[in-house]
C-alpha cells in the first residue's frame, strides 16, 4: 500500500472507518443495508476527475447524503440547498458513529453484532414500514436466483424457454429498475448465451457464470450477501425463500388481465424447473397443477399466489412445531395478520387442533395485496432509495491488498455515483429487442445456406 503510507493520516483513519462500516456493509453487519459505506481512492488517475468535481481538497473527506444525490454535476462543500453534507466530526470511529446517531436519530453501538443484538431486528414482520425495506431483499433474491441457476447447470434444451418466459415477466413487472434492466440484457444475449436445443459443457458453464454473474441481474450497486425484511432471528432462517416470496407477489399485484395465465405458467414453471428445493418444488407445482380452469384476471391470480403462501405457510406451522425449527421472532403465521388488515377479516376461530379458521373478505385481501407488495415497494425503490444515507469517503491512496476483507465497498467512479437505474422504455423494448436479433440471425443464415 504505497500511497498509504505517503498519508499516514488515512493509514491511520483506516481501521475507524472500517470499524463502522462493518456495522453496515457486508455479511455479518448488524445493521445491513441501512447506510451504504463506500470509499474512492482520490491517488488513482481514474478517479481524479471525480474527486475534482466533489472538491476533495484534504483527506480523509467524507461526505453524507442520497445515493441518487452523489451523480450532481459539481459540489462544494458550502454550496448551499444541497442534501450533501461534509462530515466534520469523524476523526475516530466512535465520533463518526456519533455524528452518524444523532444525524438519524438512532442508536447504534460499535459492539452491536449479527443475530445477537435483538434490539437491531423488526419487532413485527408484519409491521406495514417494513415492507419498503424489502426491494433490496427482492432485488437479493433475483440476483441469488440466478446464481443458483448457473452454478447448478440449470439452462438446459427442455428449460429453456420456461426460463426466456419467466425472464420476459421480470423485463416488465419487476419492482426493481435496475432488475427490469438487467433482465432485458439477459434477455436480448440470451441466444448468444444458451443456444436452441444444446446444453453447456462444465467449462463452458463455468465461463459464462464468470461473465454473466447472478448479482448483475439487478446490477452492483448495493452490497449483496445480506437480508433486510427478510432477516431471520437465526441465520438458517427466512432469507432467500422469503424473498422470493415477496418477488412472486410483487409481480402478481403488477400485471394486467390479459397476462394472468401467462404470468401464472410461467411462474409455476420457473418452481418447478429451477427451485433447488425438490420437496419444495413438489408442493408448489402440486398446487398449480390443482387449478381447474384458466385465469382470467389478475386479481383472481393475485389472490390464488396468496392462498398457496398461506397453504404453504400452513404446513410449514406444523413442521416447525414438531421439529422445533420455526424462527422464534418470525413465526409463521396466517397472512395477513388481523393488526394488519382488519377489514380482510369477516370472522375467525381455532380449531381443535389450534389451526386458525378465517373467513376471508377477498375484496379487502386483494386491495391489501395491491398496496402492500405494489404501492408500497414501488415508492421504497423511488423513495426510500434516495432518503438512504450514502457514505462516500474519499481518501488518498489505495487499499487492494486486503480490501476482500474490509466491510467499506471499494467503489470506481460508476459505483461510486449510486445505483444505475433502467429506462422503463428499454425493458418494453427488451422482448421487441430480442425478437429482431432472432430474426436478423435467421435472415442471415438463411442466406448463407442458400450461397
Amino acid at each position: 500500500m504505497p500511497c498509504l503510507l505517503r498519508c499516514p493520516a488515512c493509514r491511520n483513519y483506516k481501521p475507524h472507518y472500517e470499524k463502522v462500516a462493518k456495522l453496515f456493509n457486508g455479511p455479518d453487519a448488524a445493521h445491513p443495508g441501512i447506510i451504504v459505506m463506500a470509499r474512492v481512492d482520490c491517488a488513482s488517475k481514474v478517479n481524479v476527475d471525480l474527486c475534482n468535481k466533489f472538491s476533495v481538497d484534504h483527506y480523509p473527506f467524507l461526505v453524507w447524503g442520497p445515493p441518487a444525490k452523489f451523480d450532481s454535476p459539481r459540489w462544494k462543500p458550502k454550496q448551499e440547498n444541497s442534501e450533501l453534507e461534509l462530515i466534520d466530526d469523524g476523526r475516530t470511529a466512535e465520533r463518526l458513529l456519533k455524528w452518524i446517531n444523532k444525524k438519524m436519530g438512532s442508536s447504534f453501538s460499535l459492539d452491536d453484532k449479527k443475530y445477537e443484538n435483538e434490539s437491531a431486528l423488526p419487532k413485527n414482520a408484519s409491521d406495514p414500514e417494513q415492507i419498503v425495506r424489502a426491494i433490496y431483499d427482492v432485488e437479493e433474491a433475483t440476483a441469488h436466483a440466478w446464481q443458483i441457476i448457473l452454478e447448478h447447470k440449470m439452462i438446459k434444451p427442455e428449460t429453456r424457454d420456461s426460463l426466456i418466459r419467466f425472464l420476459q415477466i421480470l423485463v416488465s413487472h419487476h419492482p426493481s429498475k435496475r432488475c427490469r434492466r438487467g433482465s432485458a440484457d439477459l434477455l436480448i444475449n440470451f441466444d448468444d448465451h444458451w443456444h436452441t436445443n444444446i446444453s453447456l459443457n462444465s467449462q463452458e458453464s463455468s465461463t459464462l457464470l464468470t461473465s454473466v454473474a447472478g448479482d448483475n441481474i439487478c446490477g452492483k450497486g448495493v452490497p449483496r450477501g445480506y437480508w433486510m425484511f427478510c432477516r431471520g432471528s437465526k441465520k438458517e432462517t427466512r432469507g432467500f425463500s422469503c424473498g422470493l416470496w415477496v418477488l412472486l407477489h410483487s409481480l402478481t399485484v403488477r400485471i394486467g388481465d390479459g397476462e394472468s395465465q401467462s404470468t401464472f405458467t410461467s411462474i409455476c414453471d420457473f418452481i418447478h424447473n429451477f427451485f433447488i428445493c425438490e420437496e419444495c418444488r413438489k408442493h408448489f407445482y402440486e398446487m398449480c397443477s390443482s387449478v381447474p380452469v384458466p385465469f382470467k384476471s389478475a386479481r383472481d391470480l393475485t389472490l390464488w399466489l396468496w392462498r398457496a403462501h398461506n397453504i404453504v405457510n400452513e404446513r410449514l406451522m406444523k413442521e416447525e412445531k414438531d421439529l422445533d425449527t420455526a424462527d422464534p421472532s418470525f413465526p409463521k403465521v396466517i397472512w395477513p395478520p388481523k393488526q394488519l388488515c382488519p377489514s380482510c377479516y369477516r370472522s375467525s376461530s381455532r380449531a381443535a387442533d389450534g389451526a386458525m379458521q378465517v373467513e376471508w373478505e377477498e375484496d379487502e385481501v386483494f386491495h391489501f395485496l395491491v398496496d402492500y407488495y405494489g404501492k408500497k415497494l414501488v415508492s421504497s425503490y423511488r423513495e426510500t432509495s434516495m432518503d438512504s444515507h450514502l457514505l462516500l469517503k474519499k481518501q488518498v491512496g489505495t487499499i487492494s491488498d486486503d480490501s476482500s476483507a474490509s466491510s467499506a465497498a471499494t467503489v470506481p467512479i460508476g459505483a461510486a455515483l449510486g445505483v444505475a437505474v433502467a429506462s422503463c422504455t428499454f425493458g418494453a423494448l427488451a422482448c421487441f429487442w430480442r425478437t429482431q436479433q432472432k430474426n436478423r440471425k435467421y435472415y442471415h443464415l438463411r442466406s448463407l445456406k442458400k450461397i
